[in-house]
């Protein structure tokens, strides 16, 4: 399961958070770094999408993958605070990026996935959720934010 995992995380938010935002850089010359200060949320969000994969697969016994999803509700770590703190994570990471960078592209980018997660969330994740984990899934939802306290 830890191949599985490590193939998920490379293939999902890698490439999401990694793989388009460096090469969205190179081939737009914002190769400088202007602001420093971008940085700290780039790292926070690295640090914080670690623990979270930690999470899914110690805790919920799977992996962020929909092909080996976690076969027990992950409520331990960052998700004692919010319900998603994955794609916080990545969106941590990208506005590291525009931040460092400077490549308002890049914003817009990320705008994007902020809406597409969003979205994500309450039409497929959430429901999913529910039927899957029922009263847990339930009494969960009730006490931790969808995203922010």
């Amino acid at each position: 399961m830890f191949i599985q995992a490590l193939l998920a995380f490379l293939a999902l938010p890698g490439v999401v958070a990694f793989v388009v935002p460096v090469t969205w850089l190179w081939l737009s010359d914002h190769t400088k770094l202007v602001q420093p200060l971008g940085i700290a949320p780039l790292l926070t969000g690295v640090v914080a999408l670690f623990w979270c994969v930690c999470d899914f697969y110690v805790s919920g016994k799977g992996t962020l993958a929909p092909w080996a999803p976690p076969t027990r509700l992950v409520n331990v770590g960052l998700y004692r605070y919010t319900r998603n703190p994955m794609y916080i994570s990545v969106l941590l990471i990208l506005l590291g990026w525009v931040l460092c960078f400077g490549a308002p592209g890049q914003l817009i980018y990320t705008v994007i996935l902020a809406v597409g997660f969003h979205l994500r969330v309450i039409l497929g994740e959430e429901p999913l959720l529910a039927r899957k984990y029922g009263e847990e899934w339930g009494h969960y939802s009730s006490c931790v934010p969808r995203w922010f306290y």
